[in-house]
């Protein structure tokens, strides 16, 4: 069974835009990462399929970022835990769009333009404070050789990506989930190899006012193919939104791993991997990008690019699944 959830988002939401990447719900209280900008967006719930009370909370007085002021963060994945909210950027390179009605003899010229988008190399953890939402005090992982980009330089299966623009199959960080304080999964939109997705496993400290990388174990996951959109803890399980890598409207399905959020083995083969349900797209729009556990049995959807039908003038509707085996149903 599906209903619409509709999110009552903030007034000034058409500076970000209504695309929504990165999503985290906890009790009664939620938070959105728009597609564009560089803030989250927290509700408050009113019911299942009722989210308002909008509160703005741009990421620049929660943590010092990179880049300069104003620049795109593209947070892609957001996890909760008792003391913290966890963020990640895209870490993605950016190839310049080519739009509808461009003359064709621009088109060569737009397509060679690839920017490197220093601010979207973001992983932060900022305090989690009393009324649900993050407070200022937050610590980053260094952007530059000792973040995750210097770790990765010399990898011999994802150093030659690393500034390749997401959507050509390059490196594209889109999901995150916290398995312990000092280790945090970053899943990948890719890049895909050989049809096996990647998931990174970072092992994490402190240093001073900053996080520091220990170490980073590589995770395959046959998904036949497709790319990890999301990630999410249910339990002792891991859920995986998986979906295209490259400019592809479909397929986009919800899948499990038993007892991933304890821990991953190198490789997960395809017989490993339990297909919680299958997600209707539309044709270039209604891209499933974020999932969130509502209740037993009840799964929230949001998308890239909504369809014009769940648009408001300030809100935006995702889809909630019911009767699956979520959350403990």
């Amino acid at each position: 069974m599906t209903a619409r959830a509709v999110l009552h988002l903030h007034e000034h939401t058409h500076t970000y835009g209504l695309s929504l990447s990165g999503l985290a719900v906890r009790g009664d209280r939620m938070l959105l990462a728009p597609d564009e900008g560089a803030a989250l967006l927290g509700l408050t719930r009113h019911s299942e399929e009722d989210w308002g009370d909008p509160v703005e909370l741009p990421l620049g007085d929660l943590v010092d970022l990179p880049g300069d002021p104003g620049d795109e963060v593209d947070v892609e994945g957001i996890d909760v835990t008792d003391s913290h909210v966890w963020v990640t950027g895209s870490f993605s390179a950016k190839r310049r769009r080519v739009r509808q009605g461009t003359p064709p003899t621009e088109v060569a010229a737009r397509l060679a333009r690839v920017s490197g988008e220093k601010s979207r190399r973001v992983l932060a953890r900022l305090p989690l404070g009393p009324e649900g939402f993050p407070t200022a005090g937050g610590v980053r992982l260094p952007s530059g050789r000792r973040g995750l980009f210097g770790m990765l330089a010399d990898d011999e299966h994802l150093g030659p990506f690393v500034g390749i623009p997401g959507k050509d199959n390059g490196f594209d960080v889109e999901g995150l989930a916290v398995l312990a304080p000092d280790r945090v999964l970053l899943g990948l939109r890719g890049p895909v190899l050989r049809g096996w997705a990647v998931v990174l496993e970072l092992t994490l400290g402190d240093g001073d006012g900053e996080l520091t990388l220990l170490g980073v174990r590589k995770h395959f996951l046959d998904l036949r193919g497709l790319g990890v959109r999301d990630l999410l803890r249910d339990g002792a399980d891991l859920l995986v939104l998986a979906g295209p890598t490259m400019v592809l409207s479909r397929p986009a399905r919800v899948l499990r791993i038993r007892g991933g959020a304890r821990g991953l083995p190198d490789a997960v083969p395809a017989g490993d991997v339990e297909t919680v349900c299958e997600l209707v797209t539309g044709d270039g729009e209604d891209h499933p990008e974020a999932i969130a556990v509502l209740g037993p049995g009840s799964l929230l959807v949001l998308h890239d690019s909504p369809s014009a039908d769940r648009l408001g003038e300030h809100t935006v509707a995702g889809d909630v699944l019911r009767g699956l085996d979520v959350g403990g149903a």
